[in-house]
């Protein structure tokens, strides 16, 4: 009885952190994991506001740098993806500055113990490569439990 009582509270705790932002949502468009992972992490659209969406979608072409457009189905798929579950972490306040996830303040505040040389290890390179330390995030667990640092 215990195990199954145990195993309820584990499934609600779940769904807490996936309705507060901090896993994919369990519907992601094929056209996104297509897209948008095939160069990054395919990131929860919970991690940036509504408006910061629509910006990143709108200037593909301009997209960090590289050229990540798209046909325009392509991007009204995504795009539509992106805004129904943007915004919605817990933390999001406002459109971070350049539209980054990690330039949000929660972000920050959440990775304020991760050293400089951390982000300059070769097999990280950058706070944007979550999956470097977040052995989950290509499934959405962005979860500490799933942290392991690259030696």
């Amino acid at each position: 009885m215990k195990k199954i009582y145990f195993a309820a509270i584990a499934t609600l705790i779940a769904n807490i952190c996936f309705a507060d932002g901090n896993r994919l949502p369990s519907t992601i468009p094929s056209i996104a994991k297509q897209e948008c992972a095939s160069c990054h992490t395919l990131y929860p659209p919970a991690f940036l506001p509504i408006e910061s969406w629509k910006r990143i979608m709108a200037n593909l072409e301009k997209h960090y740098g590289t050229d990540a457009s798209t046909d325009a189905k392509s991007n009204l798929v995504i795009t539509q993806w992106l805004t129904q579950y943007g915004g919605t972490y817990k933390r999001i306040s406002g459109p971070p500055p350049g539209d980054r996830i990690t330039a949000s303040p929660w972000f920050i505040k959440k990775h304020n113990g991760v050293s400089a040389g951390t982000w300059k290890n070769p097999k990280i390179k950058s706070a944007s490569n979550c999956v470097a330390c977040h052995t989950g995030a290509n499934e959405g667990n962005y979860d500490d439990e799933s942290i392991v640092l690259p030696k």
